[in-house]
């Protein structure tokens, strides 16, 4: 396509996108790949229309999530380029939480407000490692996932906290026990792209970073009417064509099964001791273009960034298009990222008015997947509509 031609493309595309009445333009692939390579004379244009956008959808309300971050256990199988969490047994920081941790920690939140108990965990680690197998036979269990989905119910019966967790690739039958203990559920697709397992890339050695197997559990979950997050990591090796692929696959399952609650842009974080540390991370031009596309590519979904990744200027995402800055803890680190503490809650919420926006704090499982979340009867409902106020937000909290 000749550059004028490419130019032009790109102008209708953002002057439709900016037009209220079309707000809903069908974003193409073509048109979406060259907004991410705009120039920066470009960004407040493309920026004012995602803002338009996620007015449209949701106005004047920004959401987090007050949680307590649960490692259940950082023993994971996979070894990838990027990551700080995991460990092999026996190696320093290997641990996996006892069920008395878990409910602790879990207690403690509650008191500070908390509202959301997320759990992340290597996934299935008693695959590669009989030390791991050991853990779980002293514990009670046969393997990790029966042990987080016995935590999940002990959250949940023991405490105000609705469980959330991230546990990996799922069959459709673990889909179904982990939806009767927790309201929402997610599995970071991360990208489309299957030259990342190549050797030396990021998800070299990381066997259950199949792109096609991450889209088989998402996609179950739609089957299965599960509340579900998800989303892509930016600046692990993929292109500009790739980010746009992995968005494009989230919408698809979205229009086919209504169940993806949340999109989460995560950007790619050197840390020391990483096999990726000496990778380029993405520049903050970058990320406000990724979620700005984002939005424009799926303006009636929920839109997430972590501010904690992107600080000092996390407020900046905000003119991109997001609605909500994921979950943000009062106790518990960012496990995942250790070095990126949370913001404060309140200085979040002073930049979010800053904005213009107002604070609102919300369940793990957004307002208008209630009814997903509630629809069999039970303990979980029952928690779910107890700590849910009138408009399904989480009660009792402005903030």
């Amino acid at each position: 396509m000749a550059l004028a031609e490419t130019a032009g493309s790109l102008a209708r595309a953002l002057d439709s996108a900016l037009d209220a009445e079309r707000a809903a333009l069908p974003l193409s692939r073509e048109m979406a790949c060259g907004l991410l390579r705009m120039g920066d004379d470009q960004l407040p244009r493309l920026l004012s229309a995602a803002t338009a956008l996620k007015q449209r959808f949701k106005p004047g309300v920004i959401t987090y999530s007050r949680k307590v971050f649960l490692p259940l256990t950082n023993l994971c199988r996979d070894y990838c380029g990027y990551c700080t969490f995991r460990r092999d047994p026996g190696e320093a920081g290997a641990h996996t939480m006892t069920p008395d941790e878990v409910l602790q920690i879990a207690r403690d939140g509650a008191r500070l407000g908390c509202t959301e108990a997320l759990f992340s965990l290597g996934d299935k680690p008693e695959l590669n490692f009989p030390a791991m197998r050991d853990t779980l036979h002293r514990l009670g269990y046969n393997s990790t996932l029966q042990y987080l989905e016995a935590m999940c119910d002990l959250v949940l019966r023991e405490t105000t906290l609705l469980p959330h967790p991230n546990p990996g690739l799922l069959s459709a039958e673990w889909i179904r026990r982990l939806a009767a203990v927790s309201p929402s559920m997610g599995l970071m697709l991360e990208t489309t792209n299957p030259l990342l397992l190549r050797a030396g890339a990021a998800h070299d050695n990381a066997p259950d970073k199949v792109p096609a197997r991450r889209l088989r559990t998402i996609e179950e979950a739609g089957k299965q009417k599960v509340p579900f997050t998800t989303g892509l990591l930016i600046g692990i090796g993929e292109t500009l064509e790739d980010r746009v692929d992995t968005l494009l696959a989230i919408r698809e399952l979205h229009r086919r099964y209504g169940h993806i609650q949340e999109v989460i842009v995560q950007n790619f974080r050197v840390k020391p001791g990483i096999p990726m540390r000496d990778w380029p991370e993405p520049t903050h031009g970058e990320m406000l273009r990724t979620v700005a596309v984002a939005r424009l590519l799926m303006p009636e979904v929920n839109i997430q960034a972590p501010p904690n990744l992107s600080a000092p200027y996390y407020d900046d995402l905000l003119d991109a298009g997001i609605n909500d800055w994921g979950g943000v803890s009062p106790l518990t680190p960012d496990f995942i990222n250790p070095e990126r503490p949370w913001p404060h809650l309140a200085q979040l919420q002073l930049r979010t008015e800053a904005k213009g926006f107002s604070l609102r704090q919300r369940l793990p499982v957004y307002p208008e997947f209630l009814p997903a979340a509630t629809r069999a009867p039970g303990c979980l409902a029952e928690k779910v509509r107890a700590a849910a106020d009138t408009q399904g937000y989480a009660k009792g909290m402005a903030a």
